[in-house]
């Protein structure tokens, strides 16, 4: 027969279940045609016994003058062993016997030809073979003391050695550590017991790597027909691709956790430097544009060179910059390049792109030889379609393995998760710098100079963030002052604007001099109104009936005044020493005596701003001069796991000792209060603080005389101030003052009631007239006809002075004209 020069493909496998006839001529050769296998049906057919036909060619027993079937139905397939050429399947089928079995068709040699090399010795020795040393794992064939009997390739390969060198050896007589002592024991004890065992370990045993490869090791018996353990089998798999592959997914489980919870630019990119190194790289460095840490959306980067700002780095003890430094990136630099392309880039160091770039920054490549980098991701920074900056990733001499495309994936991954909180932390910035130069414009920038008290003040935000809290001094008529502290729940800018509000209705009812308790009512009903507006404007309507639909769960308003406000106000005399004030759901506040004894004022609560219809009660206290008056918010008092009263007594010391100035005795109070907060605590509310020293106005500042109803003692009210000015050295104001006090003192007596009383105050920097009587009417300034007799006083007032009031006391009202003093 004719023999193929090679293989015509593949053998196909067999149909499952397949049972030839015992007539069917089965034989199989080897690569130069000599018979390795031979049935009976080839003896029967071909008369050769298989002790006769082994080892022979098969075409001297075949085409030696022998018959074969008549009708030709026989088949050579070729062996495959791999894309080897192993040798040749001979098939072939007897022709018709007048008792014998039916002739098969054609299919039959098909499936004969299919099954057949399941069949024999051929499976139980070649196959087995070829299946041994194909087998791209690590095979051992180990005998009961432990040496080796077998290895296959695979096993060659991952320790460098052949079979030749190993067989006779026990494992650890080529490969030494504590994992494969313990191997060696689990093969004595899989080999005593015949119970199967599975170790891992990890170890660098692949020739020309030196990074730690994962095995996992199966250990089993191998029993003869018998059961007897007569050897043990070992399979070790390598599994570091599927372990790195598992590290770099918890890598990014990590990630979500750790990345974000600051919302600063650089601690934000110090989270992700954190992560990187050493898990992925050797190093790292996290690098952004200026207007990221200004808040600022950066332009678009179409092209090099780039300035960047060093945000963070992290793992190498030396760099090129350090953070908060500025680098200019040139247009070779692969961090210049996947900002422009928006993609993460990989290069090794040994690319002549690289070799061109580092030749344009000579420290960077004394770095790069002194610590042996290889290779570098460069990733950019991208979030909301903008391009924040560029973070680049360095493997040295400390890391032999190159990054590889997964490494790339999954750094891009990482840098794009962890843009968004850059983002977020660039808009945080932004957000918080608008709120805190919207708060520094609202609150007062230094202390006024004041005849009735000196004060000083300090505010502090929550974790640098602006809230709403706040402060004030006002100047009232009459030398008097107005001390306000408010706190607006929450923080960023609408907590300022809110503050800013709140702050500015405090002033415009101040300014009509109306009493602490009025104010804190009149400020309640703003504060209502407030809320109402916000609550029927966002709460939605029913189209049919056109009633709010407020039972929405979560619609905003759910109650009135949910601003949540606190205020403080008091209103201190000098010339009576007297502090009237209210309180509107706020701390109350502390009043230090000259003697050092500080004490808590006892002041009704009343509720926070925005309650309405609850009515607030005002205190009065007399202050001897000296005395210190400190109003503070909440977030003064409150502290993580302290308790409240304990936080109340060391406000008292803090307080009641000595300081040289009031700067100094704010600065001694925060540094108490916070004595206690724990290194890099984040406040939990803003601090505000105002301290205020009484003064008094005596006889040498203050003259005052009762006045009858009687037109004709306007002359000697005229007479009076004239003399007293004269001995305060203000006779260059008398002839004003006198025409001033003539008009105030003629309407009390023709407009007013009794008592009328007349008062002179000269304070730091102005000159003021108080006229009161009991009438509790209102005067208002008109425009008088030309034929009118009257109603021209007030106007003639308010051109002579700076500016003239009326305040409303408990018994009538006083009208007050002010002017400035020549030395002021």
């Amino acid at each position: 027969m004719d023999r193929p020069g090679t293989p015509a493909g593949p053998l196909p496998p067999g149909p499952a279940g397949l049972r030839l006839d015992a007539s069917a001529a089965i034989a199989v050769t080897d690569v130069d045609g000599r018979v390795t296998s031979w049935s009976a049906g080839a003896q029967r057919l071909l008369g050769y016994a298989p002790e006769d036909a082994v080892g022979k060619p098969l075409d001297d027993l075949v085409g030696g003058g022998l018959a074969l079937p008549a009708d030709g139905r026989a088949r050579v397939v070729p062996l495959l062993d791999g894309d080897r050429w192993a040798g040749f399947l001979f098939l072939a089928m007897p022709a018709d016997e007048p008792d014998g079995p039916a002739e098969p068709d054609d299919t039959a040699l098909d499936e004969a030809e299919a099954a057949a090399p399941a069949l024999g010795p051929f499976a139980d020795a070649t196959l087995m073979r070829w299946m041994f040393d194909q087998n791209p794992d690590a095979l051992m064939v180990y005998d009961d003391d432990a040496r080796v009997l077998r290895v296959n390739p695979g096993l060659e390969r991952a320790t460098g050695r052949s079979e030749a060198e190993l067989r006779g050896l026990r494992l650890t007589d080529f490969l030494h550590g504590p994992a494969f002592e313990e191997n060696e024991q689990r093969i004595r004890k899989v080999a005593a017991t015949g119970v199967v065992d599975y170790m891992e370990h990890y170890a660098s045993r692949v020739p020309g790597e030196t990074k730690a490869h994962v095995w996992g090791v199966d250990i089993f018996p191998l029993r003869d027909a018998g059961g007897r353990v007569r050897a043990v089998g070992l399979v070790a798999f390598d599994h570091t691709q599927d372990t790195e592959s598992r590290e770099l997914l918890a890598l990014l489980a990590e990630a979500r956790t750790r990345i974000g919870a600051s919302l600063e630019v650089d601690g934000t990119a110090q989270e992700l430097a954190e992560v990187i190194v050493p898990r992925l790289a050797d190093f790292v460095s996290v690098d952004l544009l200026d207007e990221v840490f200004r808040g600022e959306q950066p332009p678009p980067v179409l092209s090099g060179p780039v300035e960047l700002r060093r945000a963070a780095h992290r793992s190498v003890p030396e760099t090129v910059l350090s953070p908060g430094g500025m680098h200019l990136h040139p247009a070779t630099s692969p961090i210049t390049e996947c900002m422009i392309t928006g993609r993460p880039v990989m290069r090794s160091f040994a690319d002549p792109a690289i070799t061109e770039w580092l030749e344009q920054d000579p420290p960077r490549a004394a770095l790069v030889r002194k610590y042996g980098a290889h290779s570098l991701i460069a990733a950019p920074v991208r979030a909301r379609g903008a391009t924040l900056g560029a973070v680049t990733l360095v493997r040295h001499g400390g890391s032999p393995e190159r990054f590889r495309t997964s490494h790339l994936t999954i750094t891009d991954d990482l840098v794009t998760r962890a843009a968004i909180y850059v983002d977020n932390a660039r808009r945080y910035a932004r957000e918080r710098s608008i709120a805190l130069a919207l708060q520094r414009s609202l609150l007062p920038h230094g202390p006024p100079l004041l005849s009735a008290v000196e004060t000083a003040a300090r505010y502090l935000p929550a974790g640098g963030e602006a809230g709403g809290d706040w402060f004030d001094v006002i100047p009232l008529p009459g030398a008097r002052v107005g001390l306000v502290v408010g706190d607006v729940v929450g923080h960023g800018i609408s907590a300022s604007a809110t503050m800013g509000g709140l702050r500015t209705a405090v002033r415009t009812l101040a300014d009509i001099d109306l009493p602490p308790d009025e104010l804190l009512t009149h400020l309640d009903d703003i504060v209502t109104h407030s809320a109402y507006e916000r609550e029927t404007e966002e709460c939605p309507v029913n189209d049919e009936t056109g009633e709010a639909m407020d039972d929405i769960p979560g619609d905003v308003g759910d109650i009135p005044g949910d601003v949540g406000a606190t205020c403080l106000y008091a209103v201190y005399d000098p010339v009576s020493r007297v502090c009237s004030l209210a309180r509107a759901g706020h701390p109350a506040p502390l009043l230090v005596l000259p003697d050092g004894t500080a004490t808590v004022l006892d002041l009704p609560a009343g509720p926070p701003l925005g309650l309405g219809s609850l009515p607030f009660e005002a205190a009065e206290i007399t202050v001897p001069e000296g005395g210190v008056l400190a109003l503070f918010t909440n977030g003064l008092l409150t502290s993580r796991g302290r308790d409240l009263d304990q936080r109340l007594e060391q406000l008292r010391e803090a307080l009641a000792s000595p300081a040289g100035s009031l700067e100094d005795l704010c600065d001694r109070v925060l540094a108490a209060m916070r004595g206690g907060e724990a290194i890099g605590e984040r406040r939990i509310d803003d601090i505000a603080l105002l301290v205020a020293r009484t003064r008094a106005l005596d006889a040498d500042h203050v003259a005052s005389w009762d006045l009858p109803s009687d037109p004709a003692f306007v002359a000697e009210a005229r007479q009076r101030v004239g003399e007293r000015l004269a001995s305060w050295g203000l006779d260059d104001m008398t002839f004003t003052t006198e025409l001033v006090v003539s008009e105030l003192v003629t309407n009390a007596i023709r407009y007013g009631g009794p008592p009328i009383q007349l008062r002179l105050i000269r304070d730091r920097r102005s000159l003021i007239c108080e006229v009161s009587d009991g009438s509790g009417t209102t005067p208002h300034m008109r425009r008088a006809r030309l034929s009118d007799e009257g109603g021209r006083g007030l106007l003639l007032v308010a051109q002579l002075t700076g500016r003239w009031g009326t305040r409303h006391t408990p018994a009538g009202k006083t009208i007050w004209a002010e002017q400035s003093l020549p030395t002021a």
